[in-house]
């Protein structure tokens, strides 16, 4: 080689502190998974996690899971839930506390026992030519079948908790606690038989609970019908009543009016062709409804005659549509009494409300303070009774939840009487059984009702003597609500409930454990037996053999023999609401489990909006009538989960997300990191492009992870800097990770886990990915090892890594795992047996952070300024750059020459002024008082760090700066 050839180009490569880890960009969570799930079964940490609080050290911290229905596969409202729960669980858990969660199942009720039928009916079969025990068998086959599926499913989300021991309200010990939790009602005596209507499903046979009910459109027939007034100075002329339910008119005991409703008697005169009404005749009308009544029924002309006063109206007697009908039989031969009622209004009808006592609440209402009787045509199939004249049989719901010809009959012979005014049809919301989407109807039967109202002196008022008034005397005083809103919700609720309804006449229930006196009459005070001894066997005999020995030969004489004749009782057949056995599960998993609560009351109770009329309501109710306040101290509610169009979810539309899917695509972290990227207090979106960005956000989020993993290679306690002595950047993300811990824990303490993972996200993209990593790659790959900022920097990802795997655990349960054990692995080794690091106040230093808020915002001006060169390719990277920076606030000068400001952004040299900036200077409108002008660095590249400076090539070590030939040295 001659003296003018360059010297060959050292490389360097194998002396830069490049990171180093083994923890994969592609996350293969679908596949991976699985492994940590059995690796968590196989250390047991559930019961690790419960160890650590053997000591009494821990607060004890319970979410009382409300159960779903063990009937089918998971939807994504399940995942969505169950998820929202485990984030609660851990985080309280990873905040120091002793974190229960026992997972349960609802296993009785109409939910399992329709999907038996269903079976049946497929092959032909009834089930009421079916043993009842042998029929319960199955439902309790079923039900055992689907608890192992579900459990399977909701572990492979990542839910924590006592899979090997859940709580099903099938179980034996469970069947006794919610018979003897019955068994108090029977004795506070708020307990009582009533015969009154119902929301009643003639397809399932059965009353059904508010929750059980869903609201669809429906076309009805609607039809005006004239009610004759029999005396007085209005013989003659015709009542209007306008109803939506034809089939109703055969009940009607009377007719209702609006006592400051203005009402006219008007006279009809020209008639379309083919109307129903008749020239010269006289009806009764409220006058703001006129006009339409008039138009449904094709009058052409009418005469308003007279007023007609609430004392007129309130005197008036009118005679039944089908009085003197043919083939009535008498049926309807008695006199239809006016009468005052608040509920009617004139919104919509004749300003007159047709009253069946039976089958309307208002309607019943009126019944009981006017004295007006009950009417037991309609069977519990949906049809009426045999006998019933003209109507006998005729279905108004079918078996198959169609309309039956009951409507048109009584159209028909409501016309042929004389008594149609008009007719049409509407469509409007109407009740449907949420499981058999057939229509509702309200029907009288008798039932077991809970008088939420009477006086229990059961020595428990606190809160109230009524059930009513402790429910309220809870929500309003006792019970926090996330979000706020649902406190309003449930009280307006229990403000206006009438009494409970207990009883359904299925099989596959825990059965009303009372027995009535036979020939006894409700209302006497002897109709139910009350005896603490019998009850006390009924539970021995339930925990011993389940509720099943209800149903069996003889029972009911081994529990009254010795104490009762046998033969002057009858053993009630009726089975509990389904919402009884999940409202008492307070009973025999919070109070009875050695993992329960001291007191049995809950800490938080989480579920969709819907349970505000369903378990949070009947749990409630059921806690006040039996503990004498609320089962828990917080309500969590989360909405309903939407296509990506916001449309509801259904089979038939074809839109459904299955968790499963999402899992096998994606892995269960993805739809984890949904959920919390998602406001769980409204409704929520999911759909393929939704996933999409949220796999988008979890690989930003892994690749700052694996960042941390990288740079920390080798790290050891040896290396750790003081915070006192680390440069102020490092003292500024101190600051900022003492900031993180408030907001953390404070957002996990609110259940807002939007906001939790929204501010560590931001956090990681912007304050470390954007900023401080961006910054630090420099020191950490280029400085020597003993270098005070590279171990400094290496100090403060050690706290970040600590911090940001436990602050995110709770959420993505799997890649914080996979992190952990990236950096710490071992048999026994988890993220999930950490606590949250408690962070040092003294790292909060608001003077820093004002200073460093100052600099960032310069910052941004210089990188801006050498990004229009990057883009007009005038340089390549940054370090090709020395910018003048002209700055005229003096504070904010003196604030960036107090740091190495070229290596804040990047750049090899970087020239601070605080002369005016010349009018060619870059600036940002919103950063005044700033303006860059771009200069070249000078110099060489420097072949290990790639910085630009004037002495690279000046010592020993070939091509390199100062500072690399020193960390070479």
């Amino acid at each position: 080689m001659c003296a003018d050839t360059p010297e060959t180009t050292v490389d360097y490569r194998d002396t830069v502190f490049l990171p180093e880890t083994d923890f994969p960009m592609r996350a293969g969570l679908p596949q991976r998974e699985p492994e940590w799930l059995a690796r968590w079964a196989e250390m047991g940490i559930y019961d690790r996690l419960r160890a650590k609080a053997a000591d009494g050290s821990r607060v004890p911290f319970t979410l009382h899971d409300g159960p779903p229905y063990a009937n089918g596969h998971l939807h994504i409202g399940h995942a969505l839930n169950k998820t929202i729960k485990d984030m609660i669980v851990r985080s309280h858990q990873m905040m120091g506390r002793d974190a229960r969660y026992v997972p349960g199942w609802d296993c009785h009720g109409l939910p399992i026992e329709w999907k038996i039928e269903e079976q049946y009916r497929a092959k032909g079969l009834n089930k009421d030519d079916v043993d009842i025990v042998t029929f319960r068998q199955e439902c309790r086959r079923f039900a055992e079948g689907w608890v192992d599926i579900q459990r399977e499913e909701f572990q492979r989300l990542g839910i924590t908790g006592t899979w090997n021991d859940p709580y099903l309200t099938m179980d034996f010990h469970a069947e006794s606690v919610i018979a003897q939790e019955f068994m108090k009602f029977v004795m506070n005596g708020s307990l009582y038989q009533g015969s009154k209507p119902v929301m009643w499903s003639p397809v399932e046979k059965t009353a059904l609970a508010e929750a059980e009910v869903e609201y669809h459109d429906l076309t009805s027939h609607t039809i005006w019908v004239r009610f004759p007034v029999t005396a007085g100075d209005l013989a003659g002329a015709s009542v209007v009543i306008w109803t939506t339910t034809p089939w109703t008119i055969p009940q009607n005991r009377a007719v209702s009016f609006g006592p400051g409703i203005a009402y006219g008697l008007y006279e009809i005169g020209d008639v379309a062709e083919n109307a129903t009404a008749r020239t010269g005749e006289k009806i009764i009308v409220a006058d703001a409804l006129a006009a339409s009544i008039f138009t449904a029924a094709k009058v052409e002309s009418h005469t308003r005659l007279a007023d007609v006063s609430a004392a007129a109206l309130e005197g008036m007697t009118l005679a039944h549509p089908y009085a003197g009908i043919e083939g009535g039989a008498g049926e309807w031969d008695f006199d239809v009494p006016m009468l005052p009622g608040d509920h009617v209004t004139e919104d919509a009808g004749t300003g007159f409300v047709h009253t069946a006592p039976s089958h309307g609440d208002d309607d019943y209402q009126m019944g009981l303070k006017f004295g007006l009787p009950m009417t037991y045509n309609v069977e519990p199939d949906g049809s009426y009774r045999a006998d019933l004249p003209l109507f006998g049989g005729l279905a108004i719901i079918t078996a198959e939840g169609k309309e039956g010809p009951a409507n048109v009959a009584n159209i028909k012979a409501l016309h042929g009487a004389g008594a149609l005014l008009a007719k049409g049809k509407i469509k409007h919301s109407y009740p449907h059984s949420w499981r058999s989407k057939a229509p509702l109807i309200y029907r009288n039967t008798p039932q077991w009702f809970v008088a939420i109202d009477k006086d229990l002196n059961d020595g428990m008022d606190e809160h109230g003597t009524t059930i009513r008034q402790r429910a309220l005397k809870s929500i309003e005083e006792l019970v926090k609500f996330t979000p706020a809103t649902g406190r309003n919700r449930l009280h307006a609720m229990i403000a206006q409930r009438p009494d409970w309804v207990l009883s359904r006449q299925r099989a596959w229930g825990v059965p009303l454990t009372c027995f009535t006196k036979a020939g006894a009459k409700p209302t006497d005070a002897d109709f139910l037996l009350r005896d603490a001894t019998v009850n006390a066997r009924i539970a021995d005999a339930f925990e011993a053999e389940g509720a099943d020995v209800w149903y069996t030969e003889g029972f009911k004489e081994k529990m009254l023999g010795g104490l009762y004749d046998p033969a002057a009782y009858v053993l009630v057949r009726d089975v509990l609401d389904v919402w009884f056995d999940s409202g008492s599960t307070h009973a025999f998993v919070l109070r009875d489990r050695a993992d329960g609560t001291a007191d049995g009351i809950a800490d938080v109770y989480m579920e969709g909006t819907d349970q505000h009329r369903g378990w949070f309501h009947s749990s409630l109710l059921q806690a006040c009538g039996t503990k004498g306040r609320a089962p828990y101290r917080g309500v969590v509610t989360h909405g309903f989960t939407l296509d990506e169009k916001g449309m509801k979810m259904s089979k038939s539309l074809g839109n459904t997300i299955v968790p499963a899917e999402i899992v096998k695509d994606y892995g269960a972290d993805i739809l984890r990191l949904w959920v919390a990227q998602a406001d769980y207090t409204s409704d929520q979106r999911i759909g393929k492009e939704i996933l999409k960005g949220t796999a988008d956000s979890y690989r930003r989020l892994r690749n700052t992870l694996r960042f941390l993993l990288g740079n920390l290679a080798g790290f050891t306690e040896a290396e750790k800097v003081a915070p006192a002595e680390m440069p102020e950047l490092e003292q500024w993300v101190l600051h900022r990770l003492a900031e993180l811990d408030q907001q953390v824990r404070k957002g996990y303490a609110a259940y807002d886990f939007q906001g939790v993972f929204q501010t560590l996200f931001t956090f990681c993209t912007v304050d470390l990915s954007s900023l401080y990593f961006d910054i630090r790659k420099d020191a950490l790959y280029c400085d020597a090892p003993g270098a005070l900022r590279r171990r400094a920097a290496r100090t403060v990802l050690d706290i970040l890594f600590h911090r940001l795997t436990t602050w995110l655990a709770p959420i993505l349960v799997f890649t914080m795992e996979d992190v952990w054990l990236s950096r710490f692995p071992g048999a026994d080794s988890s993220v999930h047996l950490q606590d949250m690091p408690e962070t040092p106040a003294d790292w909060l230093n608001e003077p820093l952070a004002a200073k460093w808020a100052q600099i960032r915002q310069v910052r941004r001006v210089v990188t801006a300024a050498l990004e229009v060169q990057r883009t007009a390719k005038v340089i390549g990277a940054s370090l090709e750059a020395a910018p003048v920076v002209h700055v005229e606030d003096k504070e904010v000068l003196a604030a960036l020459k107090s740091v190495d400001f070229a290596g804040l952004c990047i750049t090899s040299d970087l020239s601070l002024s605080a002369d005016p900036a010349p009018s060619e200077a870059f600036r940002l409108p919103e950063v005044p008082g700033v303006g860059v002008v771009f200069e070249l660095a000078s110099g060489e590249k420097c072949e290990r760090c790639w910085q630009i400076l004037p002495d690279v090539g000046s010592h020993a070590h070939a091509g390199t700066c100062a500072r690399c030939d020193a960390a070479l040295s």
